[in-house]
């Protein structure tokens, strides 16, 4: 089908948001080798790792020394999630240039997450946001459990309005919200898209990033850009999930994303047969069946 809507770019978070709840661990090597294959069906934004403490994440040990492997003039943005101020510095410091950082929208998925409350975590943002600023570092945000917690259960809407309205203070780059335990509906996500739209400086891009928990998550991913959204995140295989969030499940898998974009029409970018061999070869490095269906059922038939 010829993509005739709107275009996306698709963040591919396998290598951070993938593995790091996951059994398997995979060497430098091969995380090095997944970002490759990532770049290799068309992804020009990954995630490749977080700067985190070893002991609470022990899958990005070796931060440093995967950036390091990674090419410095291809054109290709990497990523990494810091926490605090000290992730960010051990970012820096590895010659990453662009971050994620995070924001909850609860006090107890906050505080086992980030050892902080809201407040705090919304003192560290500002503080994060011009460090980077200062370094010459893009400063993404994402907020988090913004469609429900594991914990607290419902956000209310409220709750996001004034969150955004104290992170905005500091603008990031681009701002994402996250259905960290996949409870969202297509309803949710309109609601709460519109809501940051409404609150955004103009022309600050908008970015989700969903859960497949619950089976919702391509749906929520459609409804998000038809409320305007244009980054969308995305997990090889659908592996992954939060260690913070009890019977998390992965991303949205990018296969499946990229199959009902086309179906849609919307343009990706991604080459989807080599992004069905990418999910052929992860699968057998984790030895087990992965979650993404169209990598299982492959495209339309007789579509590829």
């Amino acid at each position: 089908m010829t993509a005739t809507g709107p275009a996306v770019t698709v963040v591919e978070v396998a290598p951070r948001d993938g593995l790091q709840n996951e059994k398997v661990e995979l060497t430098t090597a091969q995380k090095r080798e997944l970002v490759g294959r990532a770049v290799g069906f068309g992804a020009r934004r990954v995630e490749v790792t977080s700067f985190v403490h070893p002991r609470k994440v022990p899958a990005m040990a070796d931060a440093e020394a995967l950036v390091e492997l990674l090419p410095t003039d291809d054109g290709i943005a990497y990523s990494a999630l810091v926490l605090n101020e000290r992730g960010l510095d051990r970012a820096i410091d590895a010659g990453v240039t662009e971050i994620n950082a995070v924001v909850h929208c609860t006090d107890t998925f906050s505080d086992r997450n980030q050892g902080t409350d809201i407040d705090g975590g919304v003192a560290i943002w500002h503080r994060i946001a011009r460090t980077a600023r200062e370094a010459g570092v893009t400063a993404n945000l994402t907020i988090a459990v913004a469609f429900g917690c594991p914990f607290e259960g419902e956000v209310p809407v409220d709750r996001l309005r004034a969150i955004l309205g104290r992170v905005l203070e500091e603008a990031p780059t681009e701002l994402s919200l996250a259905d960290t335990i996949g409870v969202a509906v297509p309803k949710d996500v309109r609601e709460r898209f519109a809501v940051a739209a409404d609150l955004v400086p103009s022309g600050l891009p908008l970015r989700a990033h969903f859960h497949d928990t619950r089976s919702c998550g391509i749906a929520n991913a459609l409804a998000a850009v038809e409320a305007g959204v244009t980054i969308l995140d995305a997990s090889l295989g659908g592996i992954g999930g939060c260690p913070f969030a009890p019977n998390a499940t992965g991303n949205i898998a990018t296969e499946d994303l990229a199959y009902a974009l086309d179906r849609t029409g919307v343009s990706h970018g991604l080459d989807t047969v080599a992004l069905q061999d990418a999910g052929v070869w992860l699968e057998g490095v984790f030895g087990r069946r992965l979650p993404a269906m169209v990598l299982h059922a492959g495209g339309f038939p007789g579509g590829g």
